[in-house]
């Protein structure tokens, strides 16, 4: 083999990693596994896909080892192959935000059309923590708290926030926080609890960049 061939096939390979990521369902795939491991039902489930068009997408990213697989039971669980992979998602995500205008418009326009502009920082939430002086809320599904959160947050599912908000006192911060900046649950939780009389904020960024920054959290199995 020529040095040209062989140079042509290490790019060839490389290509076939971030061709893998060029597909926007694939990417939403990442985000959701960036939570924790979850089986093709529940991925297919929370981002609107037939089964069958989930195991295609994540054959591509399992192929291009971005994602890999465990068994429990009766079940096979996808997840990230490793926190490198969290990494590499989260830089091309802060990438996206910096380079692509348009993203970061969509989602300004989407929060002053919902008049949702409270957003707390990391720094700001970690000093509450310490003084112990917040309510957290993960308003993520059941599945994606159980499989990791932040450290002392309670779970509030989003779907079912408006049934048990009786339980969280007032007069009190509550910061809420979901997957991260593309995904939108917090800020209509908090949209809620502020119509609602609370006084309450999104935590700016989410779960995986939480674990990704090494601040304290509860991982399943830990």
């Amino acid at each position: 083999m020529s040095l040209r061939q062989f140079k042509s096939n290490l790019y060839k390979e490389l290509a076939a990693v971030t061709k893998s990521l060029s597909n926007p369902h694939r990417l939403e795939i990442l985000d959701l596994l960036a939570q924790g491991a979850f089986p093709v039902e529940y991925i297919a489930e929370h981002t609107m896909m037939p089964i069958a068009n989930a195991s295609q997408h994540l054959q591509v990213l399992k192929n291009s080892g971005l994602v890999t697989t465990e068994r429990d039971g009766k079940y096979i669980y996808y997840k990230l192959q490793s926190e490198h992979v969290l990494q590499t998602w989260l830089s091309l995500r802060m990438f996206a935000f910096s380079q692509n205008e348009e993203i970061n418009q969509l989602l300004k326009d989407y929060r002053l059309r919902r008049n949702q502009l409270y957003v707390i920082k990391t720094d700001e939430l970690l000093q509450k923590m310490e003084k112990k002086d917040v309510i957290l809320l993960d308003v993520r599904p059941q599945e994606e708290y159980e499989a990791g959160h932040i450290e002392n947050a309670a779970s509030k599912p989003f779907v079912s926030l408006k049934e048990t908000l009786t339980d969280l006192p007032v007069g009190k911060d509550i910061v809420a926080y979901c997957r991260g900046p593309l995904c939108l649950m917090a800020d209509e939780a908090v949209t809620l609890l502020r119509r609602k009389g609370f006084n309450a904020y999104r935590l700016e960024k989410g779960y995986s960049d939480w674990l990704a920054e090494k601040h304290p959290v509860t991982v399943k199995g830990e």
